[in-house]
């Protein structure tokens, strides 16, 4: 699949340039919620940094479920919400978790060789690639639920946020899921539970 004629990048590759189509809208819907990102953050704990951590990471969520400047426009104001408070939970349990991370360090003493993180990041990496691959090979209206749900929401609220049927959004899931399932297993990604 090739880029996009929007000027966006489709969710995948490069972030989008600023100024083209797509970084457009994203500042349009990121400017008519800030304040409320900003507010959610403050309540949950974060400030400074983290805001605009958080407002990043809405915006690349954004880019990557959507994928056009029109259904970013189009986005109703309980999805972004939604996209917000999930981002802004996720911030918290990235800064635990690194709080949390003993540091196990004694002096003079070989450890056995295992992956580092580095190597497990790349691991990481190159899954999400052929997950990505395999998701953007999706036709549009199947790559947007499936995107979604894959991102956590459940059937029920991207029907609501879509403004579609709960069938229709059924329907284009459970299709959109045999189609990756199959895409993995081509590529020798067999998902968990899956034999």
């Amino acid at each position: 699949m090739g880029a996009s004629t929007d000027g966006g990048a489709g969710g995948t590759g490069r972030p989008p340039a600023p100024g083209d189509p797509m970084s457009r809208a994203l500042d349009e819907v990121l400017a008519r919620f800030a304040d409320a990102a900003r507010r959610l953050a403050r309540r949950a704990g974060l400030g400074g940094d983290d805001v605009d951590d958080l407002l990043q990471e809405v915006r690349i969520r954004l880019w990557r479920a959507l994928a056009t400047p029109e259904r970013i426009r189009e986005a109703r104001a309980l999805y972004i919400q939604r996209t917000v408070t999930s981002a802004a939970l996720d911030l918290i349990r990235r800064r635990r978790a690194r709080r949390e991370q003993p540091l196990d360090i004694e002096v003079g003493r070989a450890e056995p060789a295992t992956p580092t993180g580095a190597d497990r990041d790349a691991e990481g990496a190159e899954f999400d690639a052929v997950v990505t691959r395999a998701v953007e090979a999706l036709t549009e209206t199947r790559r947007v639920v499936v995107r979604m749900y894959l991102a956590g929401y459940k059937r029920e609220e991207i029907a609501e946020m879509l403004g579609w049927s709960e069938p229709k959004t059924r329907n284009l899931l459970y299709r959109g899921l045999a189609e990756l399932r199959e895409a993995l297993e081509r590529a020798g990604v067999t998902p968990r539970g899956v034999r």
